[in-house]
């Protein structure tokens, strides 16, 4: 069987269609208050891509495709439709659809980075199979010619530019699938925040890239299989490697830069599968993936190119992967000690990070601050680039709760009234809070900027407990500090404990 185009013209159109509405759907992406806007223009435009690819690439039998049957008779076409064929295809779309929906349903905010991750991973592992199936009957795709030499079998000579397309594609696709891999059994808690420093990495990274690029290169000269399974098995490789030194406090650069692998390997499979449509949504992806890594690595004081390279943020003999320091001096504070503070305050600023998603706490805290301002309170919420597990993790939850966008800061906006500050309320907040990234050079997140709370008068610490550390495994000096009140207990019932007493 193969597949027969028809319609070439109508499918540009619709295929443009759908690129425009991709772009719309990123345009609306940018602003919580546009972003069901752009969740809706996306779905239009996956739905107009997939709904053409449907209709103008027809699963008819070979007999179709003679000089005296032309592929655009469309009569002969749906008189020798494989429509077993067909319903297959719908049958897969359905499943996938029912899969998609149910998990949409039922995953918890809380999970979010690590089932972007896990889709990340499916997105590259597309890839890799579309490349196989293209490298293994490149006929099907259009992509080689028959070849009968004199002597021996015939065989299909895949062009040397699909070889280019299809080696690229094939080994971005596997750094994304493996490389998610990793970044999903750290977020899911399955591998630790710390980074896993292996001795000389970097060259061991720069040997397996470079000898992945020389082998596309000789690609192009010969299709052999070992080639290309060489490359698939080293791209599979280096995934893993460029991922595990990477420490937990740098996930969310992490998940943005794979979203931009992922859109690179669907560009390329676009290029192998003659698809507009994939070229376009892939681009726009992989593009827009690098642009908002570069912002985030900018703001975190990360360098790009060491983020391509795996294992920025993590140096050899770090010393902040040590357990809490619990024999140090802390005070400890009740809902009752905070409320009163609170309800004292001009100004109280909120700082939630990943244990308030794990509590879910974000609606019992907008009610707090609700409850706050009714005392004249003025409540502010700052948000740190890596917030939670990935980017814009915070805003999300906060805009779930109904949060006014106007009262949400990012960092550059709000660190510098810290210090003017009555009360900083750090809800689930430990290494974006934490001083060390100023101070401590052996810490494995100095050089992160860092929210200033222990510039606020009083700083009100919401944690489960003395005893454990943040993602990156470093314990935090504001714990310790004489302005500090630690509040150990779960973030959601400490918060509705607050409520309680403010009322």
């Amino acid at each position: 069987m193969e597949h027969v185009t028809a319609g070439s013209s109508f499918a540009a159109l619709a295929y443009l269609v759908a690129g425009v509405c991709f772009i719309l759907a990123l345009r609306g992406l940018s602003s919580p208050t546009s972003s069901q806007r752009g969740n809706r223009f996306g779905m239009i435009g996956m739905t107009i891509a997939v709904v053409t690819t449907l209709v103008t690439h027809v699963p008819v039998d070979q007999l179709l495709v003679t000089e005296s049957t032309p592929a655009f008779d469309y009569t002969a076409i749906l008189q020798r439709v494989d429509y077993l064929t067909v319903l297959e295809l719908l049958a897969a779309i359905g499943i996938g659809a029912v899969i998609g929906l149910v998990t949409a349903r039922r995953i918890a905010m809380t999970a979010m980075p690590q089932l972007v991750a896990a889709f990340h991973s499916l997105v590259g592992l597309a890839a890799v199979l579309v490349a196989a199936a293209a490298f293994l009957n490149p006929m099907a795709f259009g992509i080689a010619q028959l070849v009968v030499p004199m002597i021996g079998e015939p065989f299909a000579y895949i062009a040397p530019v699909s070889r280019v397309e299809m080696g690229l594609g094939v080994a971005i696709g596997a750094i994304t699938f493996s490389g998610s891999v990793i970044a999903f059994l750290k977020l899911n808690g399955n591998m630790g925040g710390a980074p896993i420093l292996l001795p000389g990495r970097h060259l061991i990274n720069l040997g397996t890239l470079a000898a992945i690029l020389l082998l596309v290169v000789h690609f192009t000269q010969d299709q052999s299989p070992w080639v290309f399974w060489t490359i698939t098995a080293l791209s599979f490789v280096i995934g893993f490697l460029l991922i595990i030194p990477i420490g937990g406090a740098d996930m969310p650069v992490v998940v943005s830069m794979l979203n931009s692998y992922s859109g690179w390997a669907a560009a390329a499979m676009g290029f192998t599968l003659h698809n507009s449509a994939m070229i376009i949504t892939g681009a726009l992806v992989g593009s827009s993936g690098a642009i908002l890594s570069y912002i985030m690595c900018r703001a975190m004081n990360r360098s790009f190119i060491s983020v391509i390279a795996g294992g920025f943020g993590a140096e050899s003999g770090g010393g902040g992967a040590g357990a809490a320091k619990t024999d140090r001096p802390w005070k400890r504070g009740s809902a009752e000690d905070a409320a009163f503070l609170m309800q004292q305050a001009e100004q109280v600023i909120i700082v939630p990070g990943y244990g308030m998603a794990v509590a879910q706490a974000q609606h019992v805290l907008r009610e707090m601050a609700d409850k706050l301002k009714e005392h004249g309170v003025r409540v502010k919420y700052a948000i740190h680039p890596v917030a939670g597990r990935m980017p814009g993790h915070m805003n999300v939850l906060l805009a779930e709760a109904n949060v006014p966008y106007d009262e949400v800061f990012e960092l550059e906006d709000i660190n510098s009234e810290f210090a003017q500050t009555d009360v900083a309320f750090v809800i689930g907040a430990n290494d974006v809070t934490n001083p060390a990234a100023k101070t401590d050079k052996t810490s494995p997140i100095y050089g992160m900027p860092v929210l200033d709370v222990e510039k606020a008068k009083t700083v009100l610490f919401v944690k489960r407990s003395m005893g454990g550390v943040g993602y990156a495994g470093v314990d935090n000096d504001v714990f310790y500090m004489d302005n500090t009140m630690m509040l150990l207990a779960d973030a959601k019932k400490m918060v509705e404990e607050i409520v309680k007493s403010l009322d």
